[in-house]
């Protein structure tokens, strides 16, 4: 592996993705990386940039399917310590891009931050809830956020502030290699009152989701005005299956898979769901899942 020369302690070449997604489905990644400081992460992004190596970033998993066949190139996964710590300063969360969203959360109702509680129940990393403006019903995540610290695709590490970031739905400007570090900002608000609605809240999304042990995924995003679980189920596709992945019987816009499923069935049924809903409303759902 002469490509990453001193690197052998963190990088490793053919590593299964499979289990580090939600679907649990795809090849294996060319080579694969989990740097344990912002500085050997920096001079391994510079490095694959210098000998032109595409790189992508692992988060949490969630929303991503790796194709059969894998991922040529270069995945970083951040894992280490370093990249997920949780620091709170009066009324501000800084919290690192590689930190569960779901320990952000549990953080700021704890700490008496309103509105933050809104998010339970999204998984993933914190990295990926600001690349995609994670959000519910009643607010997302870039309503909060007043800076984020980013690393260019040549390892440069550029600090953006409020002015210069934007966020849409289900979308923002980071879309640079890493989001190391950002900081949040929120209205006081009563711990305990926001730690109990917390619950309530998680109680409810998880009433309305696959359960807990499948292999799944959300697949499209809600267009404007309306709902993709509806659009979907109205279309009549609960239970529409490809091979050994189904339209969830519980929420229509999750599929789930079986042990015998490959990547290829559930690309297949996200195209087939899309043509069915836009055949019968017109309405042409876009993919929120990334399909490496």
């Amino acid at each position: 592996m002469a490509l990453f020369s001193g690197f052998e302690h963190i990088v490793r070449e053919g590593e299964p993705l499979a289990p580090y997604t939600w679907f649990r489905l795809g090849g294996p990644a060319q080579y694969f990386a989990e740097p344990t400081s912002v500085d050997e992460l920096s001079k391994l992004v510079r490095r694959a940039s210098e000998a032109g190596v595409s790189t992508r970033l692992l988060g949490g998993g969630s929303n991503l399917l790796i194709r059969d066949e894998g991922v040529q190139g270069l995945v970083i996964h951040l894992t280490a310590a370093a990249f997920g710590n949780i620091t709170v300063n009066k009324r501000k969360i800084t919290v690192g891009g590689g930190a569960k969203l779901g320990h952000v959360v549990s953080t700021g109702a704890r700490e008496g931050f309103a509105g933050i509680e809104q998010l339970v129940g999204i998984p993933g990393t914190l990295g990926g809830a600001l690349r995609t403006n994670a959000g519910s019903h009643a607010g997302d995540i870039g309503t909060y956020t007043t800076s984020a610290t980013v690393m260019t695709r040549q390892g440069e590490i550029v600090t953006r502030g409020r002015e210069d970031l934007r966020f849409g739905y289900r979308a923002s400007s980071l879309d640079e290699l890493v989001i190391l570090e950002a900081t949040l900002e929120a209205e006081p608000g009563d711990p305990t009152l926001l730690t109990k609605h917390m619950q309530q809240l998680w109680i409810l999304k998880k009433a309305n989701q696959p359960l807990s042990d499948q292999a799944t995924g959300c697949v499209f995003k809600s267009p404007g005005g309306m709902n993709a679980e509806r659009l979907i189920e109205e279309a009549g596709l609960k239970g529409t299956r490809v091979g050994a992945a189904e339209v969830s019987q519980r929420n229509a816009n999750f599929i789930t898979v079986s042990g015998a499923a490959k990547s290829r069935d559930v690309i297949e049924l996200i195209e087939r769901v899309r043509r069915a809903v836009a055949e019968r409303t017109g309405v042409e759902l876009e993919p929120g899942l990334e399909i490496w």
